[in-house]
């Protein structure tokens, strides 16, 4: 394709270090933990090494009992994704000749192509993360259920607040963060035993619909944050007529995330294991690319979503209708 190396240019890396959809919530569910290498271990706890009674005696002269430790290393490797996009040089020559006419400000190409980069490249990400944290199979049985009907918060006769709270008294590591689809969170905000626990003493004194923020829910159900999946992407085969789709769906799961995983040992729901940083820069020149040829910009990242700690969590699929 290309008859020059891949080029990293810092200058469009900076540009995908700095850009940042803010519907996207990947990064919050499962946070970024710097790995020395694409191979890398990360251990997978069992219940019973933190949670079963030791004899913690120890006599005038004996030595301390001592444990051990069942959790399980496991190897893994992180991923590369990344995408080109082909520029052509008659736009990178009409983009230079439009900065020497004056109060002409032309829209770099590498830049905006950098940009395009890095948001389909967070968006598969996007999926990725949504789909390990809201598919049925992640979760342990005990820590999961399946609403329908009458029980779906979409139901005003139900008692979402009742069954989060017993879902966390079931849980032997408390939940701290909620992840909710946007369909979720609409239903819930305004879910009437929702309102009523924030406002006990009435709705809106504007007369209006009663609604309550995250900041409220998550006070009420004493969590650290309200994560709500608003993205959206297009679910039709190439060449089709777009079908928007929500990239979360109508679940809701509530995840362990201590305040700082250090490294991939840490007791976490779960983290994203990334070698490096994300890269952009540009391969060239390439003559098959138009008239004149082109250049090829690329970004990409190397990482590998891991869910470490499946019990410390509860999962309720079909939140709602």
């Amino acid at each position: 394709m290309a008859q020059a190396p891949f080029v990293i240019q810092p200058r469009l890396t900076a540009i995908t270090l700095t850009y940042l959809n803010e519907a996207f919530i990947a990064d919050s569910v499962l946070p970024r933990v710097l790995v020395d290498s694409q191979q890398f271990k990360w251990s997978r706890y069992t219940l019973a090494d933190g949670f079963t009674i030791q004899d913690t005696r120890v006599g005038r002269k004996s030595a301390p009992n001592q444990i051990d430790w069942t959790a399980t290393e496991v190897s893994d490797t992180t991923n590369d994704y990344g995408l080109d996009d082909a520029i052509p040089n008659f736009d990178i020559q009409a983009a230079a000749a439009a900065s020497d006419i004056q109060g002409v400000n032309p829209i770099d190409p590498e830049a905006r192509s950098t940009m395009l980069l890095s948001e389909l490249v967070g968006l598969d990400r996007e999926r990725r993360v949504a789909d390990l944290a809201f598919t049925l199979g992640t979760y342990p049985a005990a820590n999961r259920t399946t609403l329908a009907g009458a029980t779906q918060w979409s139901d005003a006769a139900s008692d979402p607040l009742g069954a989060i709270l017993n879902a966390f008294d079931s849980c032997v590591i408390r939940p701290n963060i909620a992840v909710l689809g946007q369909a979720v969170w609409t239903k819930l905000r305004t879910h009437p035993k929702i309102t009523a626990a924030v406002y006990p003493s009435g709705g809106n004194a504007t007369g209006g619909p009663t609604v309550v923020a995250r900041q409220a829910v998550a006070e009420l159900l004493e969590i650290e944050e309200v994560l709500v999946g608003s993205g959206w992407y297009n679910s039709a085969k190439p060449g089709q007529t777009p079908v928007m789709t929500r990239l979360w769906g109508k679940h809701a799961a509530f995840l362990y995330r201590p305040q700082s995983i250090i490294d991939t040992k840490s007791v976490a729901f779960g983290f994203t294991a990334q070698w490096g940083s994300r890269i952009a820069g540009t391969i060239g020149e390439d003559p098959k690319i138009g008239m004149r040829g082109g250049r090829w910009v690329r970004v990409g990242e190397a990482v590998k979503e891991v869910v470490a700690a499946n019990d410390a969590a509860y999962f309720f699929q079909n939140a709602v209708a």
